[in-house]
């Protein structure tokens, strides 16, 4: 018997050869891909052929045998790290004429992320950050474009101090907050303004599929080569208004961070084992636990700045805690009817995304299951 499953381990090992072998070729072609998309200026992420090609696959795989998932998990995995392979291919330089870019804060994380981009298009980049700024003055002098990209509570402050910018220069922030900044930055420049929020870390490896959403400030037509150099990037771009924004930025951001902190501090509170909490939990309890772990592994400034950043944030926590507090009284109660009323008219107003989230979710849960350890 060992001597008959050893020969069929060495059997897989030598399949496992020959597939390392083809995502290398995968990964040589991709190489080449990138290098056509930059030469030509085309997004390295394109949602259709993607749907497309992974919809082929599917019908392939399950004609051979093999599950429609599995092909699928294994392709998404392969495109991310192409996604990122892609990038160091660089991409075409959409205005080639614009003068200098100026990111004030590119020392910082996003700013360090924005300033790789915009080297990898082909853009001169200077950095303007504290130990600099005895020379903004002349930094931002001849500026195509200035960037700001500091913490949310330095970031209207840094704003009214910028030196005078060339009346055609483009003004862009990177906060989380908008409509504050875009204000600010429309009283001290008369140029062209932008409000970008990037809805995602400095730590991605790539832009391919990762949000950002746009406000106008100030003159759309001078703006809109950056806009599309940032989807050649392949960023998904939503165009909202700063009002838009920041009354979603608190259920998305605002709330949600709060919650998490708030469940962090009752753990550490309760002092639960965390490692015996981690071997009884199931895939979704894991993962919901990562991401609460995950607040804490970051810089507390930047949490409390978006909590923080407007009065109709603590308003909206309230309303939540109101209603915390209504539900835990039909606990108290013992009142299931209630309960399971309240379920059904929840579960009403998700309608049909709440199956299109059952779905979606599996495969996040598939992938906490398969990297417990």
């Amino acid at each position: 018997m060992v001597a008959e499953l050893n020969a069929l381990r060495d059997k897989i090992d030598e399949t496992d050869k020959a597939l390392l072998a083809l995502l290398a070729q995968r990964m040589k072609l991709v190489a080449e891909v990138g290098e056509v998309k930059s030469q030509h200026g085309l997004p390295i992420y394109v949602p259709e052929r993607e749907a497309s090609m992974l919809a082929s696959r599917r019908v392939e795989a399950e004609a051979a045998g093999l599950p429609g998932d599995l092909i699928e998990d294994i392709l998404r995995r392969v495109m991310r790290e192409s996604y990122t392979s892609e990038n160091e291919k660089g991409f075409k330089t959409l205005n080639p004429t614009l003068r200098p870019i100026v990111i004030v804060g590119g020392k910082g994380k996003m700013g360090r992320l924005f300033e790789r981009m915009l080297l990898l298009s082909g853009y001169q980049v200077r950095i303007l950050d504290k130990e600099e700024w005895q020379d903004a003055a002349s930094l931002v002098s001849d500026a195509g474009m200035v960037i700001i990209s500091v913490p949310i509570h330095l970031t209207e402050q840094v704003i009214r101090q910028l030196p005078p910018l060339p009346e055609d220069c483009i003004l862009v922030d990177l906060c989380s907050v908008k409509k504050a900044p875009l204000e600010a930055m429309m009283a001290v420049h008369s140029g062209p303004v932008l409000g970008l929020h990037p809805m995602f870390g400095p730590d991605s490896g790539s832009l391919a599929k990762q949000v950002v959403v746009w406000c106008d400030g100030r003159y759309p037509e001078a703006y809109q080569w950056f806009l599309q150099q940032i989807a050649v990037w392949g960023a998904r771009l939503q165009a909202v208004s700063a009002d838009e924004h920041d009354n979603n930025m608190a259920f998305i951001q605002a709330l949600r961070h709060f919650a998490t902190f708030a469940y962090g501090l009752h753990l550490s509170e309760e002092n639960v084992d965390l490692k015996q909490l981690l071997a009884l939990s199931s895939p979704i309890y894991r993962l919901e636990l990562a991401m609460v772990g995950r607040l804490f592994a970051q810089d507390p400034q930047l949490y409390a700045d978006i909590i923080m950043s407007s009065p109709n944030n603590i308003a909206l926590i309230k309303r939540y805690y109101t209603r915390f507090g209504e539900a835990l009284e039909q606990l108290e109660r013992g009142d299931k009817a209630s309960f399971i009323n309240s379920f059904s008219a929840v579960q009403t107003w998700f309608g049909d995304y709440a199956g299109t989230f059952m779905a979606e979710s599996r495969s996040l849960l598939r992938s906490a299951n398969d990297n417990r350890k």
